[in-house]
């Protein structure tokens, strides 16, 4: 049988082996009958019958054995947002060693990595049949389950409610910081050219409009001085890339732009990588919260639930949050936030998705079509 066969095939394959393995079994079974002694037999009708259903439950072991408890490999397919790929593939070698060594079963991984909104269409639309979602914001998880791909309740059947990586946004300047770039109030300064990604398409980019917003409104401003700055702050953004990844590559590779907004673990990462660049993280910030989930449609589909789900457990173990640490990102398993805790920058303000009514509210408030980001995108054009 192919490693790869489809669920239905595979039925068809275990019906097959079973047929065969109760065929043999009877053939037995007639030879025996025909060598022993029919008076014996007579006398012995419970006995013979007991003896039968030894060799029967035999053979349905044996099949078991050989095709249901088979140890074939399975694959995982993952996807998640862009800038998570560096983690993953530390921590992936990591968990396959562990199933392997638990249950002798190789485990491979397909993987996915792009904007998170994109991803997140393309799960939906059924381009994607991901056993495993590592998002950017947990909005995009929501979009998944209301189209009945995910259960309702999936961030409590996660530790951490379905959290498992964290961040906050940071400011890149160019080098010698020449536009005198210190605070977010900078960005909305004539001359000012910003590289930042499309809320429609990109889960940083929407956390970078809450930052916007929240450093206004929830450092007591209103919400008429929040428009007002945020729409300045969008007219210096020439264009709008997909994801963070085409952001940071437009900034450092190409060399466009004056600021750069991005996650705090990327622009260390891209740091350790040789691109030393001045950058601040302002001290009213927001959380960066990425959640994890199992897609139960698919995982049922693909007979993948078991290993998905060790996965993502997995995810929240000291080994694995310990590899999302070198990577910079904040975690979230306690014995390694307290190990690393020095290496952050502290947030005098940190402010959570809870701070804007939830993302129920956030969704039709700011990034439906006609809402808030809308408008800001129309006044742009203007």
């Amino acid at each position: 049988m192919s490693k790869s066969q489809h669920p239905t095939q595979l039925g068809f394959y275990l019906i097959k082996k079973t047929q065969v393995y109760v065929w043999q079994i009877l053939q037995s079974i007639q030879l025996w009958y025909q060598r022993i002694n029919k008076s014996w037999l007579r006398k012995n009708s419970f006995m013979c019958l007991f003896l039968v259903g030894i060799f029967l439950c035999m053979g349905v072991a044996a099949c078991s054995e050989n095709s249901l408890g088979s140890k074939d490999d399975i694959k995982l397919r993952l996807v998640s947002f862009s800038v998570t790929k560096a983690a993953h593939d530390q921590i992936i070698p990591k968990f396959v060693e562990k199933w392997k060594q638990e249950h002798n079963q190789n485990v491979t991984f397909d993987q996915s990595y792009g904007g998170s909104g994109a991803q997140t269409a393309a799960i939906i639309a059924g381009e994607q049949e991901a056993d495993i979602v590592h998002l950017a914001l947990p909005l995009d998880v929501n979009k998944i389950q209301q189209a009945g791909l995910i259960k309702s309740g999936w961030e409590i059947k996660s530790p951490r409610s379905g959290i498992v990586s964290k961040s906050v946004a940071a400011i890149v300047t160019r080098e010698g910081n020449p536009k005198g770039i210190k605070s977010w109030e900078d960005l909305a300064k004539d001359g000012v050219k910003v590289i930042a990604a499309n809320p429609k398409t990109s889960g940083i980019a929407i956390w970078e409009f809450l930052a916007f917003w929240g450093s206004i409104t929830l450092t007591g401003g209103d919400e008429a001085a929040a428009l007002d700055y945020v729409t300045k702050v969008y007219k210096n953004i020439p264009v709008l890339t997909k994801d963070a990844r085409e952001a940071s590559d437009l900034f450092f590779q190409q060399n466009q732009g004056d600021v750069l907004i991005n996650y705090e673990n990327e622009v260390i990462l891209a740091e350790k990588n040789g691109k030393k660049l001045p950058y601040v993280v302002p001290q009213v910030n927001i959380s960066i919260d990425n959640p994890v989930a199992v897609v139960d449609k698919y995982v049922d589909k693909h007979g993948t639930r078991k290993v998905a789900q060790a996965f993502v457990d997995f995810l929240y173990s000291t080994e694995a949050q310990r590899e999302f640490a070198k990577l910079q990102y904040r975690p979230v398993n306690p014995t390694v936030t307290q190990e690393v805790a020095s290496q952050y920058p502290q947030i005098q303000t940190l402010f959570t998705s809870q701070d804007f009514g939830g993302w129920d509210n956030i969704q039709k408030k700011f990034f439906g079509d006609g809402a808030i980001f809308d408008k800001i995108q129309a006044a742009k054009k203007t």
